[in-house]
């Protein structure tokens, strides 16, 4: 009941207000924070825009950010089929463990799971997107904490991008279906838009078939989202912005009676002033939860039962940016989050079905960071420096364990620990000629462990992992220089060289037959190439990234064994190209060949997951103004994708996969 009227109050608050400014002077409502400011040039951010985030073939938000060079997911499964724990995100090969190196928000708000640390894709649904913009490499700023990897900023689409009613259904070769809704009444000189997203589907086999078994089952999913948005003036110069949204996905991995689900509840308010003194102030409350049921994979009984893992992210932020000139664009604030979670779970004999342990877990993480930075334009050169200071916490840690008659076996209690951390990042850009632009950067940032490495033990078949309350915070410190360039209008080319390297990166570390543990190894180090291309030549639009990525764990002592290997999941190319054609409004065909390398399942590098490439295709015909055919393919070359390779044991990814369907759009 709690996740139910969380968001209510927030959404009760007026979504119109005065009409006109005292000079009758109309004021322009925009659903959006402060523009952005000289930095992103600096930093080599790519925008993701509207028309491509509405051409994944497959629908989901993580194909919309596969575009962006060296974007990868712990596991190649995509939201329909992967264990939602596992789904962190990174960049340039920094990964370690299945928890996000990458910042992702959506209007301003931190998107990861206050617990597990992963990325609810299911509930965020891309036909509510205006654009996607991507940073790589670490940063202060807001939130700046976590993003060790780089910062994915989602805008959702306002009134002005949105039709009054947008709905689609679409059904796949497999009898599956997704519906989705929008409706974006324009209310005083505010707006509201009020969606809603239904997935649901039998599945595709996750299992070989050499390796089926009567216990094997499809990989089902039924998953829903529904948000609500509303947007008003208060003022000429400020702006109200109210957010909600509830989301529900039941998965099942592998074998009958493999059940995950996870719910979420969110609420945010936020007040963007933009007169002579900018300000961006945010609030926000989640209320998630996560359970999970584990089937042996030789009983084929329940051997765990997460029945609950309710987590609570509470957090806001206050940023001022003051009237300076002179060239300089300030940013100067503060941010501040809270995450508390506690798993509660069973352990099952897998011979006679009955308890053997209850299991607690869980604590809470803090920190509040005060940041300051500048953008100094002096003609073709650009300059930015930022610091920020991180006070973090970590508090109430605890791991319970109790036998089948109640007994107290395991009651540690961890001490409470805290500290302050100082990050930065500079860099400079200069306009060298036309169409040619010079940029350079460097920067350092941290991350704390989540509550899930530090205090809940998982397995998956037939690998332990434990987990480990002494982790320290992961520090990057990082450097890339890149060039742009625009020879023709229409035409852009993006190359960027890094070296990062993540101290004390968090990794799975095996420690003895089928058991791992989570250690701070000395650094995951990293070093590539990246580059983007973008043209649009009439009606053709070209889109193109390639990452090539030579990544390496440096260890010692205990985790010697790591030493000169690469991270697990990350591979050392990957590549996609999409061609689209709109000959005419309302009109696409396109298609998107999309490429990764080979990758280690394994911190050892035992179990190998071979490349794979794929090819989707994407075709939107108009019937008339309001009705569409809309065709997907994804995977049309029916290629195998391995997404887990556990000494034999294998998963599979999304196989060939037809969609059709309609949509319905009824304007203004």
């Amino acid at each position: 009941m709690r996740y139910v009227l969380i968001p209510v109050a927030l959404l009760a608050l007026p979504v119109s207000a005065h009409a006109e400014t005292a000079d009758d002077q109309t004021i322009v409502v925009t659903g959006q924070g402060l523009d952005r400011t000289a930095e992103d040039g600096i930093y080599g951010v790519q925008a993701i825009a509207r028309d491509r985030i509405a051409g994944a073939a497959s629908g989901r938000l993580e194909d919309v950010l596969a575009s962006a060079a060296g974007f990868q997911q712990f596991r190649r499964s995509d939201s329909r089929s992967a264990n939602p724990s596992a789904q962190g995100v990174t960049f340039r090969g920094l990964g370690g463990n299945a928890s996000s190196r990458t910042l992702i928000l959506l209007d301003g708000v931190p998107q990861a799971d206050p617990f597990f640390g992963y990325i609810p894709f299911s509930g965020i649904a891309p036909e509510r997107l205006s654009r996607v913009l991507v940073t790589r490499g670490g940063g202060s700023g807001a939130f700046g904490a976590g993003a060790v990897a780089g910062t994915i900023e989602m805008v959702s689409a306002g009134a002005d991008e949105l039709d009054l009613l947008n709905a689609s259904v679409l059904v796949n070769d497999r009898g599956e279906s997704e519906l989705s809704a929008t409706l974006a009444p324009e209310l005083g000189q505010g707006f509201a838009v009020l969606s809603g997203r239904w997935d649901r589907g039998q599945g595709f086999w996750t299992t070989p078939v050499a390796q089926r078994v009567a216990a094997s089952a499809r990989a089902r999913y039924d998953s829903w989202s529904a948000g609500l948005r509303a947007v008003a003036p208060l003022t000429d110069t400020v702006e109200l912005q109210v957010r909600g949204l509830a989301y529900d996905d039941q998965r099942t991995l592998r074998f009958a009676g493999a059940d995950t689900a996870t719910r979420g509840q969110d609420a945010s308010v936020r007040l963007v002033g933009r007169g002579a003194w900018q300000f961006d102030a945010l609030a926000y409350v989640q209320a998630r939860d996560f359970s999970n049921i584990v089937i042996s994979s030789t009983s084929f009984r329940k051997t765990l039962h997460q029945r609950r893992t309710p987590a609570t992210g509470i957090g806001g932020k206050l940023e001022l940016r003051p009237p300076v000139g002179g060239g300089h664009e300030v940013r100067l604030g503060a941010d501040w989050r809270s995450m508390t979670g506690r798993t509660q779970e069973e352990a099952y004999s897998g011979v006679t079905g009955l308890v053997t342990a209850r299991r607690r877990a869980g604590g809470r993480n803090t920190d509040l960071g005060l940041y300051l930075e500048d953008s100094w334009t002096l003609d073709a050169l650009t300059l930015t420096g930022g610091v920020r200071a991180d006070r973090w916490t970590i508090r109430d840690g605890s791991f319970t364990e109790a036998n089948a008659a109640g007994t107290t076996t395991i009651n540690n209690i961890f001490a409470d620990r805290a500290g302050w951390d100082v990050s930065w990042r500079g860099g400079a850009r200069v306009q060298a000629a036309a169409g040619v632009a010079l940029r350079a950067a460097a920067y350092t940032s941290l991350r704390q462990p989540t509550l899930n490495e530090l205090y809940r033990p998982f397995a998956v078949f037939p690998v332990t992992t434990r987990a480990n309350a002494a982790l320290r915070n992961e520090e990057l410190l990082g450097f890339e220089a890149g060039v742009d360039l625009a020879p023709v209008d229409g035409v852009t080319l993006n190359l960027t060289a890094f070296d990062n390297k993540v101290k004390n990166a968090i990794a799975n570390v095996t420690i003895g037959t089928n058991l791992r543990e989570r250690r701070n190894v000395d650094a995951v180090h990293s070093r590539g190439v990246e580059l983007a291309a973008s043209a649009r030549l009439g009606t053709v639009r070209f889109d193109g990234a390639l990452a090539l990525t030579d990544a390496e764990v440096q260890a010692s002592g205990a985790s010697l064994a790591l030493d000169g290997k690469r991270p697990a999941q990350v591979a050392k190319l990957a590549a996609s190209a999409t061609v689209a054609w709109m000959p005419r409004d309302g009109w696409l065909l396109s298609a998107t060949l999309r490429h990764i390398g080979a990758q280690y399942e394994d911190d050892l590098e035992t179990d190998l997951q071979p490349s794979a490439t794929t090819l989707d295709a994407v075709i939107r015909v108009p019937l008339s103004p309001r009705f569409t055919v809309v065709l997907r393919g994804e995977n049309l070359t029916d290629e195998t994708i391995v997404t887990r390779n556990q000494g034999g044991s294998i998963d599979l990814g999304t196989p060939r996969t037809v969609w059709a369907g309609l949509s319905v759009s009824i304007g203004r």
